[in-house]
């Protein structure tokens, strides 16, 4: 890596650069030490806890390959084929291949995976998969860490506290970014042969949940739709914008899911009246799939069912009950059990009360074989679901992308640009005005809108409406203010996010059915077998072009 001070910031050049420092920015960063590059990991947090993961997690989804039913390479493809639209075969294939050699990292920290009691990984199946995938980890709250300390023992450069503002590309290759230290102000731009895109693919601070707290969330609240809006403003091609969406039930008043736990341990949902009713939505009842439980419980309450909801534990042997509560939910969030104490909660005696929570929004970046996306140069390392598939989608992005930058050129510095963007980014710091907004009064109208006009049901000319109220708050742009650098990071987090709200809505306005995403549209209720295809979406002279895979 080579590092220049200039007058107005500094430069970096390093042959891969990889972006976001969470679980898929590690995987890459793992992969390209493996392969002897000149790598630098750069994030908006401190690699120790970046990330979801730097939160924790309870899990880690892989088929094996054993002699268990449905835990063979071809179950897996097939799976995801099905149920995620726009996967290659080969992208699933090295998912599944990437298993092995990232387990075996995680075995190398002290990962601790709860045993099965004959010498191997306790395993259980969730969300509507055919193998029992989803394997238990007691120490989730410590892996980021333990990870971290491996990255930082290997041949990579680290760069924390860095806000990503913008990406560079020129002739439809990626060049580099820009962005600035979050807590020392200083611009910086980084140059690269290729790089590997990180930064985080669910946005979670799009709607509220009941506590009206948007960084009390089951993801992490950091993540707010750059690694989609960034380079989508390079001219790199989106895909399911409209349907990647997700949600989970949540603890009453409680930003922490655990649902996975909960689900695949065998909890029951129950409604007001006291009846288990998933049967209803999902053959797998609430070991199906995610979107069912939540557009079920969002239907019962529309029946009148609810709420209240809760999610019964009381059948549990008492070995499972305390492994539930005790182990993986504090994974889930350190203070689960401070809340569990506080409503009194013990799921071996009481059931669980539930609620919907928010809505987050995601996609995926369209990529070839190689995960290399329509902007030569850059690889999507965040297109795999789960803590499993943000670290081996990095790890797989990674391999192609040191391979690749042995053929590309080193991105080169147009210092007026760079003086260009250094004054945009900065400007907020500068505006004295006493009407000027700060992040917050420019964000919560995000949110609000969203609410009111695209949640969980909704309907073609509320969408629109939606998107001119975006307008509207985007018109606001330029008259925000920044007392501290802090108040300057946010707001560039509220731009990702009214970017990423407006690229959802064009998306769904163009799919005329219900069934596929996380809502119902009241005017095209019925699933159509013909949009079962992806749905792109691109910007062209400063217009957004939609477009159906073949």
């Amino acid at each position: 890596m080579r590092v220049s001070k200039k007058e107005w910031g500094t430069v970096y050049e390093v042959d891969v650069l990889i972006m976001g420092t969470g679980a898929s920015g590690v995987g890459a960063a793992l992969k390209a030490a493996e392969m002897g590059a000149d790598v630098l990991l750069v994030g908006k947090g401190t690699l120790e806890g970046s990330g979801s993961l730097g939160g924790g997690n309870d899990h880690f989804m892989a088929a094996l390959g054993t002699d268990e039913p449905h835990d063979d390479k071809e179950t897996f493809i097939n799976f995801y084929m099905k149920s995620a639209f726009g996967y290659k075969r080969e992208q699933l294939s090295q998912w599944y291949d990437a298993f092995a050699p990232c387990l075996a990292v995680l075995d190398e920290v002290g990962t601790e995976f709860k045993p099965d009691g004959r010498g191997g990984r306790y395993r259980s199946i969730g969300f509507g998969q055919p193998g029992a995938w989803w394997l238990h980890i007691v120490n989730g709250r410590s892996i980021k860490r333990n990870l971290a300390k491996k990255v930082r023992s290997l041949n990579v450069n680290v760069l924390d506290d860095i806000q990503f503002t913008s990406f560079l590309a020129k002739d439809g290759k990626f060049n580099g970014c820009t962005g600035f230290n979050i807590l020392t102000g200083e611009v910086c731009v980084i140059l690269c042969k290729t790089g590997i895109n990180s930064l985080g693919w669910h946005c979670q601070r799009v709607t509220n949940n009941s506590t009206g707290n948007p960084f009390n969330c089951w993801f992490t609240p950091f993540t707010t739709g750059s690694y989609f809006t960034l380079p989508y403003a390079i001219g790199a091609t989106l895909i399911n914008m409209d349907i990647s969406g997700r949600a989970t039930m949540l603890p009453k008043g409680w930003g922490a899911p655990g649902m996975n736990g909960i689900n695949n341990m065998g909890g029951h949902e129950l409604n007001a009246l006291g009846e288990r009713f998933m049967g209803k939505y999902d053959p797998m009842m609430e070991n199906g799939k995610r979107r069912n439980q939540v557009m079920g419980t969002q239907q019962e309450l529309v029946e009148g069912n609810g709420p209240p909801f809760y999610m019964d534990m009381r059948h549990f042997s008492p070995e499972d009950a305390h492994h539930l509560q005790y182990v993986l939910m504090p994974a889930d969030k350190e203070t689960y059990l401070d809340y569990c104490a506080a409503r009194g909660i013990e799921f071996s005696k009481y059931p669980l009360e539930v609620e919907v929570g928010e809505l987050s929004l995601s996609g995926m970046l369209l990529a070839d074989e190689r995960m290399e996306t329509t902007v030569k140069g850059l690889f999507a390392g965040c297109n795999f679901t789960s803590f499993s598939g943000a670290m081996c989608g990095g790890y797989v992005a990674a391999g192609h992308a040191v391979e690749a930058a042995a053929s590309y050129a080193m991105g080169e510095l147009d210092e007026s640009a760079a003086l260009t963007e250094k004054a945009r980014l900065l400007s907020p710091l500068a505006n004295d005005s006493k009407q000027a907004l700060g992040w917050h009064e420019f964000e919560n109208p995000i949110r609000q809108v969203m609410d009111y006009y695209a949640k969980y049901r909704r309907n073609m000319p509320g969408m629109a409406l939606a998107l001119e109220k975006l307008d509207l708050i985007d018109s606001y742009r330029n008259k925000v203010k920044a007392d501290n650098l802090h108040e300057l990071m946010r707001l560039h987090e509220a731009f990702d996010l009214l970017v990423l709200c407006r690229l959802h809505l064009q998306s769904c306005l163009q799919r005329k059915e219900s069934g596929r995403g996380m809502y119902m549209l009241a005017d095209y209720p019925e699933l159509d077998p013909n949009q079962a295809r992806a749905l792109s979406i691109r910007q062209e002279n400063g217009q957004a072009v939609c477009a159906w895979a073949e």
